[in-house]
């Protein structure tokens, strides 16, 4: 095997150990727990320790969809040169550490599928409308569908004429339901990926749609009948270990979704090595992220916990069940979403439907929408006029 190639590849598998780095300190890391945080519900440390675990899990069982999207589903006619892979994981990493440098939450997924897509095009590939129509609903979909679910769970969980012990166990079933359904690659028979409900008809020897109905109600109902006797036994108590798993299941999805942006675009060139697996591609961006949470992660919790909302156990349970619900839809279609989006969204919603407009930072909500979109834009260009002349 050639030579320079290899060193080629080790270059481009070191960037994008990077990338993974960064994302684990920036919005995989950050966005899960925050909620949790500044519900008072966990500590900093604590929750960039667990946000590191439950991301490597979600990366190494869940990663395959989002990073096969990002390596070849965003540019038709072409793959990426290893020296174009170097390119965009280089200015994804560069963007992502200035928004952790400053404090703002500069969206992962909008700068690295923008820099894809402008490496891809000036070299020559074609757009892929369809995949982009895909992307770009879900980006803008995603503020108003979480921040309103957030905003109407967090209106009604405070009502007297809602009993708790009744609310939040019904909202706890509903994911219950939804993972019950979410792929795992260890659920599968063989190779392929599988689902709770799947194993579960399997052991049962049933199929059908009436039969995994009944599996996912059966799950939906356990896992409602076990938080509603442990809120009824301790209220206060039940609240934040459901805010803390809600939180777990969410750095999982993080994890699923985010790795796809650090190790995509190598997936195109294994096929040249022929000597490292997509697995073992997952899972050294798995342990990136996990390294990144653990040690650059507070500083950007801290920010979103603080700055975004006043946030109390309640509020933040109704800004976890959407973007738990959101990032595994994401990672169903195969779309780079951005977990900075999804979380703070919800945490507006959250905070709006009980603070009202003080509960916000207007200003600071208004620099972050502008870091998103202009993250996308701009790396889009560096990656386009970069590529032009270099490659």
């Amino acid at each position: 095997m050639d030579p320079a190639l290899i060193a080629l590849f080790v270059g481009a598998a070191l960037a994008s150990l990077f990338m993974a780095w960064v994302i684990g300190a920036g919005s995989s890391g950050a966005t899960p727990f925050a909620p949790a945080v500044g519900a008072n519900a966990i500590g900093t440390m604590r929750a960039a320790f667990l946000v590191g675990i439950f991301g490597f899990a979600g990366a190494v069982t869940q990663g395959g969809s989002v990073s096969e999207a990002v390596g070849s589903g965003l540019v038709g006619g072409s793959s990426l040169p290893v020296a174009g892979v170097i390119l965009v994981l280089v200015l994804g990493a560069g963007l992502m550490a200035v928004g952790i440098t400053t404090g703002y939450p500069i969206a992962t997924a909008f700068t690295v599928t923008g820099a894809v897509i402008g490496v891809g095009l000036a070299l020559g590939g074609t757009p892929v409308w369809p995949k982009y129509q895909q992307i770009a609903a879900v980006w803008v979909l995603t503020p108003f569908v979480g921040g309103g679910i957030a905003f109407v769970i967090a209106s009604v969980l405070p009502r007297p004429d809602v009993a708790e012990r009744d609310s939040i166990p019904a909202l706890a079933g509903l994911v219950g339901a939804v993972l019950a359904n979410v792929e795992f690659s260890f659920l599968g028979e063989g190779t392929t990926s599988g689902t709770v409900r799947g194993l579960g008809q399997r052991v049962l020897a049933v199929d059908g749609l009436a039969s995994g109905l009944v599996v996912t109600g059966v799950v939906a109902l356990a896992v409602a009948a076990v938080v509603r006797w442990d809120i009824r036994r301790d209220e206060r108590g039940g609240l934040r270990r459901v805010l803390l798993a809600l939180g777990s299941l969410v750095a999982f999805s993080a994890g699923g979704s985010q790795v796809g942006l650090a190790v995509g675009p190598l997936l195109p060139l294994l096929d040249e090595i022929g000597m490292v697996s997509t697995m073992t591609v997952l899972v050294g961006g798995g342990l990136g992220m996990l390294a990144g949470s653990w040690t650059g992660a507070p500083r950007m919790i801290k920010s979103l916990a603080r700055d975004y909302s006043s946030l109390g156990p309640r509020r933040s349970i109704s800004a976890l069940v959407p973007s738990f619900l959101i990032a595994q839809l994401a990672v169903l279609l195969g779309v780079p979403v951005s977990f900075n989006e999804i979380v703070v969204s919800a945490i507006i919603g959250s905070g709006a439907a009980v603070g009202g407009r003080d509960a916000v930072d207007a200003r600071k909500i208004l620099v972050t929408v502008g870091a998103w979109a202009g993250s996308f834009v701009l790396s889009f260009v560096l990656a386009y006029a970069a590529a032009d002349l270099l490659l």
